[in-house]
């Protein structure tokens, strides 16, 4: 660029340009951009000309007067326009009028609503270890074609440690309370010290683990919003028989035992765990 800046007296731009294979639209927008940042200068010094079409002070303050009506307090620009052309009134166009009060800060919602405020999303930040947990529940295939099995994992979102963990036929709020409790036992959490962090299942918004966790002193992050949430009951799957009559398969059935079974004896069919006797 300086180099055709001082070779231009001689040989001018654009034989300046060529032999040093630089564009010539390159080289003016480059000195475009050297005169308006330059203090001073005649781009920065002269001020800007006015439309011939726009609006005088005594203009825009009757476009201002029209708009700041009593009848117009909850209605928008269109609208306005609208009703004063009906009246036989025209002011300016309606974007004019828009341009108008938006150099008064005044093109917001104009009806009376409740505005709420921006919502922050809420993080979780531990500096410690037992701080703040991470649960949540996985299903894996179980032995069968249609059994699945339930993880439960508790993660320790600071060590990433596995703090604890469970594997269970189904998703229950008494086996979640066992597996918190004996976490926390085993870890040795104080009081009014852990986050349990969770998402919507129903184990976690059971009350029996929000009543576990106020006796514990766990805090429990939830969204704004309650809802209840009830435990399914087990549904066995069945199959259509060629007259149309609906019937229960064996391997349903067998399944309905199996369920009946983990909710009269949980040490049978549930293996709890924590780390250091996952082995």
């Amino acid at each position: 660029m300086q180099a055709v800046t001082q070779a231009r007296a001689e040989f001018g731009v654009s034989a300046s340009c060529t032999a040093l294979g630089l564009r010539r639209a390159t080289w003016y927008r480059a000195q475009a951009q050297l005169v308006r940042e330059t203090p001073g200068s005649p781009m920065q010094t002269r001020p800007r000309k006015a439309s011939p079409g726009a609006l005088s002070s005594a203009e825009r303050n009757d476009v201002l007067d029209l708009v700041h009506q009593e009848r117009f307090v909850d209605t928008s620009i269109s609208q306005v326009f609208a009703t004063a052309l009906d009246e036989g009134i025209y002011l300016c166009s309606r974007r004019t009028m828009y341009r108008a009060v938006a150099a008064r800060g005044e093109v917001r919602e104009r009806r009376d609503q409740l505005r709420r405020p921006a919502y922050a999303k809420p993080e979780l930040l531990a500096t410690a270890p037992n701080q703040v947990w991470s649960w949540d529940i996985t299903k894996i295939k179980g032995p069968a074609k249609w059994n699945y099995f339930h993880l439960n994992v508790i993660l320790d979102i600071f060590s990433r440690k596995v703090v604890g963990w469970m594997i269970a036929r189904r998703e229950s709020a008494v086996l979640a309370k066992k597996l918190i409790s004996a976490t926390i036992a085993k870890e040795g959490v104080a009081r009014n010290q852990l986050t349990v962090h969770a998402d919507r299942g129903s184990s976690m918004t059971s009350k029996d683990v929000a009543f576990l966790l106020a006796d514990l002193g766990v805090t429990r992050p939830t969204a704004a919003r309650t809802s209840r949430t009830t435990i399914p009951s087990p549904k066995p799957s069945s199959i259509r028989s060629s007259t149309g009559r609906t019937s229960q398969s064996a391997s349903a059935r067998s399944r309905m035992r199996a369920d009946s079974a983990c909710a009269s004896s949980i040490g049978t069919t549930t293996s709890i765990g924590t780390a250091g006797s996952a082995g």
